[in-house]
């Protein structure tokens, strides 16, 4: 791609696995060390600049990360953090663990989102909304802290209370995400056969 995104975007790698029994963010995949390092390299070739989410540098290798502010762990408070630390007034937010967003899902997200006053616009697959593969603005920030503040740590909900334009895709393939080690099984056989 000759052309970057004049987009931020950012991993979300900094939870709590506790589905994988291991911190999933360190697996290898892809051919890296870490799924972390697979989906950083991956991104810095479609973004101007890209981030890792986190609660500490646990990483094996050098990229621009943005920590957790406060003690709990959610997608919430990774996402309250993270738009308290950027200075652009938007990103393209990322889950570590979603290894198949390619940038056909990337772009249309991008494309839908130009030039519209929506707070969040978010990929919706038939399994439903994918809160972490899209793109959030500062603009919710202010509602995302009142659902901080009431320990409302649903992404979901917000993304409900706030203006998000969800984009529907019509393959969940995309979206898969490895919670269960069965699961990142499938995702390196998957990426061994290049499909």
């Amino acid at each position: 791609m000759d052309n970057k995104l004049p987009l931020t975007a950012v991993i979300f790698a900094g939870g709590k696995s506790s589905r994988m029994g291991r911190d999933k963010s360190l697996l290898p995949f892809g051919g890296y060390d870490t799924l972390s390092e697979y989906q950083y390299r991956r991104l810095v070739q479609l973004f101007e600049k890209v981030h890792i989410s986190t609660k500490a540098d646990k990483f094996g290798f050098d990229a621009p990360l943005i920590y957790d502010r406060y003690e709990e762990s959610s997608p919430l408070v990774g996402l309250v953090s993270i738009l308290e630390s950027i200075e652009e007034e938007e990103c393209f937010i990322l889950s570590v663990d979603a290894p198949f967003v390619d940038i056909g899902v990337i772009e249309t997200l991008y494309y839908a989102g130009i030039g519209q006053p929506h707070d969040a616009v978010i990929a919706k697959s038939p399994e439903g909304m994918e809160p972490l593969c899209g793109i959030y603005r500062k603009s919710l920030l202010g509602k995302a802290r009142e659902f901080l503040a009431e320990e409302n740590h649903r992404l979901g909900h917000l993304l409900k209370s706030v203006d998000t334009r969800f984009v529907s895709f019509h393959s969940s393939g995309p979206f898969d995400n490895l919670n269960h080690p069965h699961e990142y099984e499938d995702a390196l056989e998957r990426t061994r056969r290049g499909s």
